[in-house]
């Protein structure tokens, strides 16, 4: 299995681009998974229903299947969030994981970088940027710049420079 991040600022393109990839990869027979970080709290689940309410009264994990997808809901209950490599157990193997998130962590990723937003790039001072998808020429980067519309090439990269695990 392969571990890609896809990285960037807020309003970059990270989603849209990964909306792009995803088809690239499942085209050549691929499978995919993603893991998305969000620093926001984050509702999967409705009030009301009875999934929503044994989790309400205390269960530290539900699992809901349905007939064309199941989920698994696991409450953190004051624990801290859990690390990446813990996070890539839980899947079910795959060819590629693209993680949307963990800025921090040192595992390669591909940056999503428009200068045009105003925010500085993350390349010079996060860990295991390794490539940097671009709409713009960034001639003081040192590492492979791939134009943001290139898709094919976006993919030959990510996959070339994705970690095993």
């Amino acid at each position: 299995m392969k571990v890609m991040g896809i990285a960037g600022r807020s309003g970059m393109g990270k989603t849209t681009l990964l909306e792009r990839l995803v088809p690239h990869f499942t085209a050549q027979g691929l499978r995919v998974s993603l893991i998305k970080h969000s620093h926001k709290d984050i509702e999967v689940d409705r009030p009301g229903k009875d999934s929503y309410r044994l989790r309400e009264a205390g269960c530290q994990e539900v699992l809901l299947l349905g007939r064309t997808r199941w989920a698994l809901m696991h409450e953190l209950r004051g624990d801290p969030e859990p690390e990446l490599p813990y996070l890539l157990s839980r899947l079910q193997h795959c060819d590629l994981v693209l993680v949307e998130g963990f800025k921090g962590g040192d595992f390669p990723k591909l940056e999503v970088f428009r200068p045009a937003h105003g925010a500085p790039p993350l390349w010079p001072e996060w860990p295991g940027i390794a490539a940097v998808a671009s709409d713009a020429v960034l001639e003081d980067c040192p590492l492979p710049v791939v134009s943001l519309g290139d898709t094919a090439g976006i993919a030959e990269v990510v996959w070339g420079r994705a970690g095993s695990v």
